[in-house]
């Protein structure tokens, strides 16, 4: 679908209220790689932090399974599956001593709403299973299914492998072929797999900001698109209503509002998609607006998503009026500018410091540590530095801005690329570096991870004589594990 790009006016609100919000975003340090606003079929507000772009097939995270709620959607008119079927029943080859009556008693619908008998599933990452599928049957039931929500993002993986046994293909490219493709999503557009080869449904999807809008949109149109009805709408009307309430103790965050069929419900009779990391659409029909944002927020969600949620219904969708407003040339020209003028978030103290020269080519030998790390070196030209030091794999290089951000390869070797948790060898991941001196003789490193897998790391380095401490924490989803401890050492 070609969206047309008008301008906020036009769409009812004010530049002056997208910029504020886009602004306010900023200044609490998001991670933030796209933003797109839309109402009806028009765009008034697309922006990309360089290096992202409108091309960038973005890890989706949780998103992915509102992608699979639809393919369920989408099985279940072609006569494939009942929402009624018994979820054992697609898999006798796995059931054992822990299959319990209690987890026999689940239906397709129990996982789509996330009363599932399972209070939480086994973390799978860890277990080294050649077969992620089997995992979900390791262990007893914990609750009667169709009482209680509790995510289960587990759960929903198994519903994609239920549409992957009932089409013979994987549900990414079934609900391409039935209907997105027709209205302009990314043919390329993939999901990544797990060990066992199905699709990484609770979390691999990887598509465009603007394939993101568009499922939106066909979604919120409750499945038709130019005239032509495409799924149930009747299922569709279910899985974007709130079907169970999912809060203990009332109304107290923006996740609170009730659950549909792998689709969280909003505030002002929304419903939105959600990922880890701050992936969302938020979709309020009402006002037939859609937002879209993708972030890498791992590592304070909590906050960015109150802060998100508060600022778009305060200064965008509560403000929207379903008439044009006036046009404001200036201050449109003022958000044109700031979205063209987007760059990924980086630290940005770049003040000389003289102690520079100090640790200028030294190397710190270190005591034995978590990280596993013999030695660090810090050598610095400029407003660039590089960071050496060897771990477990050998000798590393990792360069960083001061004040700005280096891309590159970050040097931990063999990460997952197409299957999650297979190691790869020879696989970097693409990665923005920057630094700032958080004091004068305390240098910070801010590592983001933009590939596949998305993931942040901080690293401080604090100096005393001839001695250094340094501090390594990270957000990832099972990387990153070796950047994690305290270490101390000295000059070689």
């Amino acid at each position: 679908m070609n969206f047309k790009t008008i301008t906020p006016e036009k769409a009812g609100i004010s530049s002056k209220n997208v910029l504020n919000f886009i602004k306010t975003l900023e200044s609490y340090n998001a991670c933030t790689h796209s933003i797109i606003m839309a109402k009806g079929e028009n765009i008034f507000a697309e922006m990309y932090y360089k290096p992202f772009h409108k091309d960038f097939k973005h890890r989706m995270y949780s998103v992915s399974k509102s992608f699979v709620s639809i393919a369920v959607g989408m099985a279940a008119d072609d006569g494939l599956l009942s929402l009624d079927d018994k979820f054992v029943d697609y898999f006798s080859e796995y059931l054992n001593e822990y299959t319990d009556d209690k987890l026999r008693e689940c239906t397709i619908k129990d996982f789509l709403t996330m009363e599932t008998s399972m209070q939480c599933g086994i973390w799978w990452f860890g277990t080294g299973t050649k077969d992620r599928t089997e995992v979900y049957f390791r262990k007893p039931s914990d609750k009667i299914c169709g009482t209680l929500f509790e995510y289960d993002s587990p759960g929903s993986y198994m519903l994609g492998v239920i549409v992957e046994k009932v089409t013979g293909k994987p549900f990414l490219e079934y609900i391409k072929e039935k209907a997105l493709l027709e209205m302009g999503f990314s043919p390329d557009a993939y999901c990544l797999k797990v060990p066992g080869g199905h699709s990484f449904g609770d979390s691999g999807v990887m598509c465009t900001a603007r394939d993101l809008l568009i499922f939106a949109r066909f979604v919120m149109n409750k499945g038709k698109w130019n005239s032509k009805q495409y799924m149930s709408r009747e299922y569709l009307e279910a899985a974007t209503s709130k079907l169970v309430d999912n809060s203990a103790m009332g109304h107290t965050a923006f996740e609170d509002f009730g659950y549909g069929y792998l689709i969280w419900m909003a505030p002002d009779n929304g419903f939105a998609f959600v990922g880890m990391g701050d992936q969302f659409a938020i979709c309020i029909p009402e006002k037939d607006f859609i937002f879209i944002i993708n972030s890498d927020n791992q590592s304070y969600s909590p906050t960015t998503r109150t802060i998100l949620y508060h600022e778009l219904y305060k200064g965008i969708v509560r403000c929207m009026s379903d008439k044009e407003l006036p046009e404001d040339e200036k201050s449109y020209e003022e958000l044109c500018r700031h979205i063209e003028g987007g760059e990924l978030f980086h630290l940005t103290e770049n003040r000389d410091n003289p102690f520079v020269n100090e640790i200028n080519g030294k190397v710190y030998e270190l005591e034995s540590n978590p990280m596993n790390i013999e030695y660090v070196r810090f050598d610095f030209e400029g407003k660039k530095g590089t960071l050496s030091y060897k771990n477990k794999q050998g000798e590393k290089k990792l360069v960083f801005g001061i004040g700005y951000n280096e891309f590159g390869k970050f040097p931990e070797e063999g990460y997952s690329d197409m299957v999650a948790t297979e190691f790869e060898p020879g696989n970097y991941y693409d990665c923005a570096c920057s630094a700032d001196w958080a004091e004068d003789k305390k240098l910070r490193i801010k590592v983001q991870i933009i590939d596949k897998y998305f993931g942040n790391a901080g690293f401080v380095f604090s100096f005393k004589d001839s001695r250094i401490s340094i501090y390594m924490t990270k957000a990832a989803e099972n990387f990153l594990n070796e950047y994690e401890g305290i270490a101390v050492g000295k000059v070689k």
